[in-house]
């Protein structure tokens, strides 16, 4: 079942055209990863779907509900979820201030979950948002998107600018949500990193799908790795 259907969307920034057609699936308990270059239309995209820079033309669905045009906060209330690029955090919030704001009882993550996933933060939770290190900050990040109990997740390069160690702490988090059955739009610039974490893959170039499939299949696509993903020899 598709639960997050992007079709044919076409987004400007002014008069800058970046998505030029884009259309791509999240699948029910799946990842779907968007990979693509600096300035392929990574970010538009997931600014596009969370009602940031809305699409000039192209459809948005949620299980089948259209939500193109709907304002952030009620694209939000119907199920999407975002861990932002840049984490995005308030820095002079603590912890349970920021876990508090957002969340909402009756769901599968509560506060008592999402300390079991993330123990730093149970350790730091009276703690300012500013005195903690990048990847306790990340971790905040993905603790706020949990506790509203998302229909889709989506992630937008979470493990940027952090230290080996943490990215790999980042990863098990990533691994855990699909244990759980977490259905996640992952954008990651780590190409080994996304092909071992996500199910489906698709690549985009000036706004545009260039190829998709299995992360698999990808493995197997040096031409499409170094064409388009800056990895290996150019063919």
């Amino acid at each position: 079942m598709t639960l997050l259907a992007l079709e044919d969307l076409h987004t400007f920034y002014g008069e800058s055209y970046v998505l030029q057609g884009l259309s791509l699936q999240v699948p029910e308990h799946r990842i779907a990863g968007l990979l693509g270059r600096n300035g392929a239309g990574k970010t538009t995209t997931i600014r596009s779907i969370v009602g940031f820079t809305p699409p000039r033309r192209g459809r948005v669905t949620l299980c089948g509900q259209d939500i193109t045009g709907l304002p952030p906060y009620a694209i939000c209330d119907r199920g999407i979820a975002l861990v932002p690029q840049g984490r995005r955090i308030f820095p002079s919030l603590d912890v349970i201030e920021h876990l508090t704001l957002g969340l909402r009882s009756g769901g599968a993550w509560t506060l008592e979950r999402v300390f079991d996933l993330f123990p730093r933060l149970a350790e730091r939770r009276r703690q300012r948002a500013r005195t903690l290190s990048g990847g306790e900050q990340s971790m905040l990040a993905i603790a706020r998107a949990l506790l509203l109990n998302p229909t889709v997740l989506l992630m937008d390069e979470p493990t940027e600018g952090l230290a080996p160690v943490i990215v790999d702490q980042m990863s098990n988090v990533i691994r855990a949500l699909r244990q759980e059955r977490q259905s996640i739009l992952l954008v990651e610039q780590d190409l080994p990193l996304a092909l071992d974490l996500v199910d489906y893959v698709y690549v985009i170039s000036r706004g545009r799908v260039v190829w998709d499939g299995s992360s698999e299949a990808l493995k197997g696509r040096p031409d499409i790795q170094s064409s388009y993903l800056g990895v290996g020899k150019a063919p």
